[in-house]
């Protein structure tokens, strides 16, 4: 196949506006101050990337293989499997946002997507409702889909979320500084979503349980790179493009995989991460060690081979010589390139 520039976005764009104003429908509320605050990032404009609905919509394109049966058949199953594949895509995003909406007001942030954050314009009381609202709501949709394993996979992503956010809240001086605890604290802030949401798309088609495990994969490695490119644009990038303020992480005490790597080549930057960040000059400190280090670099090496081994999962998804599936797969393909070459 000629490989012509691709853009992964514009395949589903007409399916993301169906999807936004579901979405938006969706979070209505009867309370009026309830319902603006659910509502605050499903506006028009601030909706975000929506990236991984994206991914979602193209997991279930490039996994639409035959199954044996009338055309008839055929035809109505597979509307019907796309309308459950969309509605996966909305109950990760209210999930998302729900997630979004609680942990703004646990670091206690005052923008998000470049707009004032939820607990800033309305307060915390209100975010940490709008957040549970949107919880109950995916709840809901998660439901109606009648299947018991998708429902523990979600219902798994939530806890995973918690666990997450417990775990970067409440760390040991050495678990600070181990890699492994930073990637799982990652894999369940980050790449558990996307991965098990990947997984759902795949068990709602019918998938066999080798091509749902290839699905899932694509979505962890793709996490975790999103996430350690994430970690390198917040000492890199500048405030205005990145939708939250440079050295955000850091500023908050949190040490994340280029200050890790970093303390690898240079022990002595273990003593300053120990008395955590309260100190300016601590975190000039840090940035001034990061700078001799090689831990942007490492870091968006790591990032590199997590964007490969997700790339491996899709060459190795079952054979097909279906247009749609062969472009979706190679959308999906590129959508890893794009997460690490990303510069917001």
């Amino acid at each position: 196949m000629a490989e012509e520039p691709l853009d992964p976005f514009s395949l589903v764009a007409g399916e993301l506006s169906i999807l936004a104003n579901r979405l938006r429908s969706m979070v209505a509320a009867e309370v009026p101050k309830l319902a603006s605050a659910a509502e605050y990032f499903f506006r028009l404009g601030v909706e975000g990337k929506r990236f991984r609905p994206t991914v979602l919509l193209l997991m279930a394109s490039a996994l639409n293989m035959p199954i044996p049966a009338a055309d008839s058949v055929i035809e109505s199953v597979s509307k019907d499997l796309r309308t459950r594949q969309q509605c996966i895509a909305e109950i990760t995003e209210m999930i998302h946002v729900a997630s979004l909406l609680h942990d703004d007001v646990l670091d206690d942030a005052d923008t998000r997507r470049g707009i004032g954050s939820l607990n800033f314009m309305m307060g915390n009381k209100l975010a940490v409702l709008a957040g549970d609202f949107l919880l109950s709501r995916a709840c809901v949709a998660l439901a109606s889909l009648k299947n018991t394993e998708v429902v523990t996979l979600l219902a798994t992503v939530v806890e995973h979320l918690v666990t997450g956010e417990t775990m970067q809240m409440t760390t040991t001086s050495e678990q600070r500084c181990s890699m492994e605890y930073y990637l799982q604290k990652t894999y369940y802030k980050t790449a558990s979503l996307i991965s098990n949401s990947c997984k759902a798309i795949a068990l709602l088609a019918g998938q066999t349980a080798e091509a749902s495990m290839l699905a899932y994969d694509y979505g962890r490695n793709l996490g975790l790179a999103f996430q350690l490119i994430d970690d390198v644009l917040d000492f890199t990038g500048t405030t205005a493009s990145l939708g939250k303020g440079s050295l955000s992480d850091i500023r908050h005490g949190i040490v994340t995989a280029p200050i890790l790597f970093a303390i690898e080549e240079f022990p002595q930057l273990r003593t300053v991460v120990d008395r955590g960040f309260d100190d300016p000059s601590d975190i000039d400190l840090a940035l001034e060690y990061l700078g001799k280090s090689r831990g942007i670099e490492r870091t968006r090496e790591l990032a590199a081979q997590h964007a490969h081994l997700a790339v491996e999962a899709i060459d190795a998804l079952p054979e097909s010589d279906d247009e749609d599936v062969l472009i979706s797969r190679r959308a999906l393909v590129d959508l890893t390139q794009r997460v690490i070459t990303r510069t917001k």
